[in-house]
């Protein structure tokens, strides 16, 4: 069980405009605030479109047409829509509908199936709404495939961002701080061990995830040492 207590909350400042910073991709550890980033997003600019009174030291906020938000996890099993299914549908839909004035929220976009089409798909995807010139709305693009924040260096109106950490003595510590630049890892097995894992499902996890790292392969699969199958071998072989 993790243990929860009230803590104050961790304001974040926040930069968009329809030029340089139209896309910004964030990554970080899961528990580390990347969604609720999101949602205060979501939340301000809504408040700021009614007249409402705003959260914030300081805000600019310029007419939105529509928000948009692909988060969470659900099924649609009535209907015979899977959990990945539903995300495709509503992300075709942003995609399809979403105008230049148009703010975008999408939190783990491509997590629901095998990992090089979630993340070829999520490439696409961020690279349709910043590429697309007919488009061009602003995007808060919330992600684990650390291999997207090189669309930085490659599409203008791309940034990278980070929820920050502490390590310490084996243990992180949740920042909470939105920082320019790249999460070196996502910390998912210290995330499992704060859920109370068990400690042999904990080593063996960062083992498999030591000879994955190994493996070195390329956005295309193509193993540059050795091929993905021997890996697989060597990850098996203590089972059976």
């Amino acid at each position: 069980m993790v243990e929860t207590q009230s803590r104050p909350f961790i304001p974040n400042d926040l930069y968009m405009n329809s030029a340089s910073d139209r896309l910004i991709l964030l990554t970080g550890p899961n528990m580390g605030g990347k969604s609720t980033y999101l949602r205060q997003t979501a939340l301000i600019v809504i408040l700021a479109q009614m007249g409402s009174f705003v959260p914030a030291r300081e805000a600019r906020i310029g007419c939105v047409d529509r928000i948009y938000t692909r988060v969470g996890a659900s099924d649609n099993l009535a209907k015979g829509r899977s959990t990945f299914m539903v995300e495709m549908i509503e992300t075709a839909n942003i995609l399809n509908t979403a105008t230049n004035r148009s703010l975008i929220l999408l939190d783990e976009v491509g997590r629901g199936t095998a990992t090089f089409d979630g993340l070829s798909l999520a490439w696409a995807i961020a690279e349709y709404l910043v590429a697309n010139q007919s488009l061009r709305p602003k995007t808060l693009f919330a992600t684990h495939y650390h291999e997207l924040t090189k669309m930085a260096s490659i599409h203008p109106g791309v940034k990278n961002y980070c929820m920050t950490i502490q390590e310490a003595g084996g243990e992180i510590i949740f920042l909470r701080r939105v920082t320019p630049g790249v999460a070196d890892k996502s910390y998912g097995i210290e995330v499992a061990r704060l859920a109370g894992m068990p400690q042999d499902v904990l080593s063996r996890a960062a083992e498999i995830l030591e000879r994955l790292e190994r493996k070195d392969i390329d956005l295309a699969g193509r193993a540059r040492k050795r091929s993905t199958d021997e890996v697989l071998d060597e990850i098996q072989k203590p089972l059976f």
